[in-house]
This record gives structure tokens, sequence and C-alpha cells, in this order.
């Protein structure tokens, strides 16, 4: 193996996980909340927060089939996510400057962050193939995953210390060891981003010659695996099922603190939280493997699935800090779980000879599908005056999504494939 690529390569994940949890999940929130949308009614704080994410996620949507067109037909790869993700380091560096009723500024820096952050996977995740042989390249990726969970949970948990004891760092106070927290993600994100940048030598291809093509062809490859795509019923009914519950997860991540923040609950508190599920969701989805194996996969997902029904529910009646933290640890419980085991039953129902493309596809319809529930969660809290509402509205995506999971044949759909084994899921 080439273990100093790959030790280089899964550093990369362990740099920019620091923008998912202390930006996107943990910190922000609560500042943006307090401090930059502190002049406006704290419905409406939590709406444009909500809006802000769905823009965000609609921008990088757009942008994915367009990224991947670069990513698979030019020798740029490395190129691109210097790129990407110097804007992501930048947008976090300038989040440090953000005051009280700069809500404005906040979303667009966040907004350019995100696109950062997704943006650079793409090309990042690129290299996998090359760095690591085929036998490898399950153990690469999961090293990349693991290194992503300890990098940005331990950034997160130095800012907590830094938040709730700004003394021990030698700063006056809680809000500007909020602001340094966000320079960290930056700079920690800048710092173990180097080995990728300086020993990943990017495989060169002999590549034909569709300058100014690329947003023509990455459409046109969407369109035509969607295409394709229909004619697997039960791979098609699947995803559906999945744009749905899976809407609702990522709306539960991305707005989770913010409502913390709005129902009265501790800036520390809620950090402390989303710290505890960043760590307990590492052994529960490896639990959610074995549980696939004993009950098959379906069964487990409907386990992970009613459980956020219940979270959703509970939250909507949540008050106090230790209610927020019960919440954060059954999220911990089968947030991995869910996404692994989604990832898992798609794949058992594509073809053969055709993972990449549709894998591809259900990437970016994942992207798309993530931005009603922060839009759904933000104008229900807006037009009602209540944020529990709009809590409790994401209900709506589980329970859809648990209803067409169940006329999914995952059989039937492996033998639409092309599969003839008897081994079910």
């Amino acid at each position: 193996m080439k273990k100093k690529e790959i030790y280089s390569w899964t550093m990369y994940d362990w740099a920019n996980s620091a923008f998912a949890t202390t930006i996107m999940a943990a910190v922000l929130p609560i500042f943006y909340y307090d401090v930059a949308a502190k002049n406006i009614d704290k419905t409406t704080a939590t709406a444009y927060w909500g809006y802000s994410q769905s823009i965000a996620v609609l921008i990088v949507a757009l942008l994915a089939p367009i990224l991947g067109a670069i990513a698979d037909h030019s020798n740029s790869k490395m190129k691109f996510l210097r790129f990407f993700a110097y804007m992501g380091i930048l947008a976090s560096i300038l989040l440090a400057f953000v005051g009280e009723g700069d809500y404005i500024l906040a979303s667009i820096l966040l907004i350019a962050g995100t696109i950062g952050f997704s943006g650079g996977n793409v090309f990042y995740d690129g290299f996998l193939p090359e760095i690591a042989s085929k036998d490898e390249i399950d153990r690469v990726s999961a090293r990349g995953y693991a290194f992503g969970y300890i990098g940005g949970g331990l950034l997160l948990l130095i800012n907590l210390m830094m938040i709730m004891n700004p003394s021990w760092f030698f700063i006056p106070n809680t809000l500007l060891a909020t602001q340094i927290s966000f320079a960290s993600v930056g700079v920690w994100w800048f710092i173990f981003s180097i080995p990728m940048f300086r020993n990943i030598k990017e495989v060169k291809h002999e590549q034909p010659q569709i300058k100014g093509a690329y947003v023509k062809i990455g459409f046109k490859r969407v369109l035509t695996t969607f295409k394709e795509i229909r004619q697997f019923k039960q791979l098609l009914l699947f995803l559906v099922a999945f744009w749905l519950f899976n809407d609702g997860i990522s709306t539960i991540i991305k707005m989770a603190t913010i409502y913390g923040r709005d129902i009265g609950i501790g800036s520390n508190d809620l950090i402390a939280a989303l710290l505890i599920t960043q760590f307990v969701g590492i052994p529960f989805a490896f639990l959610f493997g074995y549980l696939a194996k004993r009950l098959q996969a379906k069964r487990a997902l409907y386990i992970a699935l009613w459980t956020y029904v219940v979270i959703v529910l509970l939250g909507y009646f949540m008050e106090t800090a230790a209610h927020f933290y019960a919440l954060a640890v059954m999220v911990g419980f089968v947030q991995g779980g869910a996404q692994a085991l989604s990832r898992s039953i798609f794949g058992s129902m594509v073809p053969e000879n055709r993972h990449a493309e549709f894998y591809g596809f259900y990437g970016i319809s994942a992207k798309f599908s993530a931005i009603f529930g922060p839009f759904v969660f933000g104008i229900v809290g807006q037009l009602t005056g209540s944020t529990r509402l709009g809590i409790v509205s994401l209900i709506i995506f589980f329970l859809v999504g648990i209803f067409i999971l169940s006329r999914v044949d995952i059989d039937k759909g492996k033998k639409e494939a092309g599969y003839t084994s008897d081994l079910t899921m």
C-alpha cells in the first residue's frame, strides 16, 4: 500500500471535518441565534438559519454534477480541491469578524464555507481509487471516516473548553472565544490539509478535449442516469423513500442546536451534547452493521427510522438541558447506522458494473432532497411563531419515507439489477 499517500489522504478528512462539527452543527448555530441575529425576532432568526442551510445545499446540489464532470474528465482534481478548500478555510476565518446584528454576513459566509466543504469533497473522493487498491479501498475509505470523526470531535472539544472557560486560554470573554473558535476551524483545516496537498500526486490520464462543456456534460449525465434508473423500479422506490427520511435526518443535524437555543437551553450544554453525539455514533454505526446481518438491513433501518420519529416527538416536548442530552444520545445511536444501511441497501440493488454512475446520482439526489427539510422547518416556525411546530413538522418526512420503504422489495430489486443470489438484506 501507499502508506504515505493514504495517511495524507485520511488527514484531509481529519482537517475539514472541523467545519462540519464546529461551524455547521454546534457553535455557529448558537452564535447566529444569540449574536448575529440578536436584533431580530428569535423565531425569524431560526427560520433564517434554516433558509441559509437550504440555499447552501441548493447551490452545492447544482454544482455537484458539474464538479463531477470536471473530476472525471480533467487532470485538475488537486487544483480544484485546493480552490474549494481555501474557500472554506477563508470563510471559516472570516466568521471570526461577524459581530452583533451581522446575520446577513454570517449567512453568506456559512453558504460560502459549505460550498467549499462540499465542493472540495467531490475531488477529495476522486483520489481514493488512485491511492488504494481494490482490496484495500473499503478499509481506506472507512479509515478516512474514522479520522474525520476524531479530528472534528477533537477540535470541537477544544473549542468547547475554550468557550466554557475562556480564562484557561487567556481570553477575556466567551464572545471572543467563540469568534476564535471559528478562526481555529480555518487554521486546523489548512494545517492538516498540508500532507494531502504535498504528498498526493495526481495520476494523469489521457482525456478527451471537452473544454468549456463541463456544465452540459454534467447535467446530461445526471439526466441520463435518471432516465435509466427508472428501469429499476424497486431501486427507484427506495430512492424516493431515502429522499424523504434522509431530508429529515439531515435537517435534525443542521437545526438541532439552534432549535435548542430557541427554547432556552444553554449554549455550553448544546455544544457538549453534540460532542457526545459525535463519539456515541462511532460504535453504534458498527452495531447497526451487526443488526443488519442478524435482522436483515431493511428491518434494522426501520429501527433507526422509528427511533427518529420518537426523537422528533420528544423534541416537541423538550424543555431542559437533560432532555437535550438524552435526545443527543438517541441521535448518536441511529445517525451513522441509518446512513450506512441506506447506502448498503441502495448498493444491493445497483447493477454490478454501474456502481460509480448510480452512486453519483445517489449523492447528488441526496443533496437536492436535503434542501426541503430546513426550509419547511423555517417556514412552519415563521408562519406559526413556534419552532416547536417547526421541529414536529419533520415527522412527515419520516412517516412517508417509512411507508414507501415498506413497499420496497429488496429481493425483487436485486433480480431487476441482474443478481441471482437468494441472499436477502
